[in-house]
């Protein structure tokens, strides 16, 4: 469904140099990285030497941003006729896209229903590991069933490998079922690139521990799971100038926040902007209520 070379940056350098013949079938997240030995190192080559390698996570977010941005264009409108975003994952990649949902309600004070991550397992996998979960095919869409999905939504598969089956078979259903698929992935030309009708690939090469997807692999998800949701929020209106006016302000940190808002915006008193907020509980409301009153 995808062109796959126009949407398959570059290479990282260091895992050009590091390939062998005997590793050349496997996926890149599955080969061998250019250090080896590492349980002979000391503390400070193995922090110096992974530290140097997470530079490969961004450039490999970087060359893929092109995808990044025809994805959130065809997400956009979709969200604004009220539409909602699903992420479906198995293990580091579930939980990642539970975490980016999770986020989305306290920090844009949208509904819960708006941005759901589901995790191979259920939700008790997002600590103990839910052995065989993510080989179910039909298991994405049977737990999706719940929310009772409909065209207008969107499926985001994340799977760094790209070939689990429940987020493969997942994409596949919802693709069936009309909704927009995307995927995000660290292998090329894998089974999610193929059935997805958007493909996000970040070739983020070998890990520093080899097969390990939770480093780089899955510091490259998170990087553009941050770049889908915050683009789209404040493309719905849910940031004023660079403030998250409708976040929800639920702690003393975020109250502390919601009054310099306040005050920034309407010349307000900090007396006053915290004593609208404790009426309003409402940022933007109480933005609105001050400004009225002039």
């Amino acid at each position: 469904m995808v062109e796959y070379q126009r949407l398959i940056p570059a290479l990282p350098a260091y895992f050009c140099s590091s390939m062998n013949a005997e590793e050349s079938h496997l996926p890149p997240t599955e080969q061998s990285g250019p250090h080896q030995g590492l349980d002979s190192k000391s503390i400070e080559e193995l922090v110096t030497a992974m530290h140097g390698q997470t530079q490969g996570a961004l450039d490999a977010v970087g060359a893929a941003l092109d995808s990044v941005q025809r994805f959130v264009e065809a997400l956009v409108p979709r969200m604004k006729k009220g539409g909602r975003l699903f992420y479906i994952g198995a293990g580091t990649s579930g939980r990642l896209g539970v975490l980016d949902a999770s986020e989305c309600p306290p920090t844009f004070g949208v509904d819960a229903t708006q941005v759901q991550g589901w995790i191979a397992g259920g939700d008790g996998a997002l600590r103990v590991a839910v052995e065989g979960a993510e080989d179910d095919p039909n298991g994405a869409w049977r737990d999706l069933s719940a929310a009772q999905p409909t065209p207008l939504d969107t499926l985001i598969g994340i799977a760094a490998s790209g070939r689990t089956p429940y987020v493969v078979g997942g994409l596949k259903a919802a693709h069936e079922a009309g909704l927009l698929t995307a995927c995000i992935t660290c292998n090329p030309q894998s089974a999610v690139t193929e059935t997805a009708d958007h493909a996000m690939v970040a070739v983020t090469g070998p890990e520093f521990v080899t097969g390990s997807t939770r480093l780089n692999a899955g510091t490259a998800t998170k990087l553009i799971l941050n770049l889908i949701s915050t683009t789209a929020m404040i493309q719905l209106g849910h940031v004023v100038g660079s403030k998250m006016v409708d976040m929800k302000p639920s702690n003393a940190k975020l109250q502390e926040r919601g009054v310099r808002m306040i005050q920034d915006a309407t010349g307000a008193s900090a007396e006053e902007a915290a004593a609208s907020l404790r009426m309003t509980n409402d940022v933007r409301a109480s933005i609105e209520q001050l400004n009225e009153r002039g």
